[in-house]
């Protein structure tokens, strides 16, 4: 599903053949240590790749969208797409929405607003750093949480301040989106409330591939994944 098309006449990165996939962002790709004696993210790619590529990690466990610089300054030269997956740490650094005192609506708007312009001029500049890298790149949104009731619900709410804004920046920089919102679905997904277990890990992966096998980066424009 397109979500946008832009000047098609445009070009871009041409298409690799053999893939080597770099994973930039946050524990939803380094999640090794919240699932001991199973497979990471990491390796379920790189198993799934077989010998038709490889995979790097470069995300680190606790990173925010501003740490992405460090991990970009560690990039193999022979990476070719890079994929994004950052924003939940922003996004956790704002629990105090979720139980603040407020006189009117109008009060929580305000406080949502600044939040969301934050993390998208953030988010913006973050991406057009990867983007200098002139590697075919793609985002992911955050997935919702896998909190209990009512406390999932207050949180689900919340993060779509941190998509929309992702979804806003993957559009101008008319990048793909690998939407992590529609790949967790259930909670075998989830290793706690906001970590992917192996099997969310391995779909995620999956998703992945299909996205680097599927989307035409010669033409920028920004696709739905899942």
């Amino acid at each position: 599903m397109a979500l946008h098309r832009d000047d098609p006449t445009q070009t871009g990165p041409t298409m690799p053949t053999t893939k080597h996939i770099a994973l930039i962002g946050d524990s939803i790709f380094d999640n090794g240590s919240y699932v001991p004696g199973k497979p990471s993210v990491i390796e379920q790619l790189q198993q799934r790749l077989g010998e038709q590529g490889k995979a790097f990690l470069l995300a680190n466990d606790g990173d925010v969208t501003t740490d992405v610089a460090g991990q970009l300054a560690r990039l193999p030269a022979d990476v070719t797409h890079l994929v994004v997956s950052v924003g939940g740490n922003d996004a956790l650094g704002h629990t105090d929405l979720l139980n603040m005192r407020i006189e009117n609506s109008a009060e929580l708007l305000a406080a949502l607003a600044r939040v969301h312009s934050q993390f998208q001029a953030a988010y913006a500049n973050m991406l057009t750093a990867v983007k200098s890298r002139q590697i075919p790149t793609a985002v992911c949104t955050i997935y919702d949480s896998n909190f209990e009731r009512p406390k999932k619900t207050l949180a689900d709410v919340a993060l779509s301040i941190f998509n929309d804004a992702i979804l806003r920046c993957a559009q101008q920089a008319k990048v793909p989106v690998v939407d992590l919102r529609r790949i967790f679905t259930a909670p075998a997904d989830y290793a706690n409330a906001i970590e992917p277990s192996e099997i969310g890990g391995d779909k995620m992966a999956l998703a992945i591939i299909n996205m680097a096998d599927k989307h035409d980066f010669a033409t920028p424009y920004t696709t739905f994944y899942s």
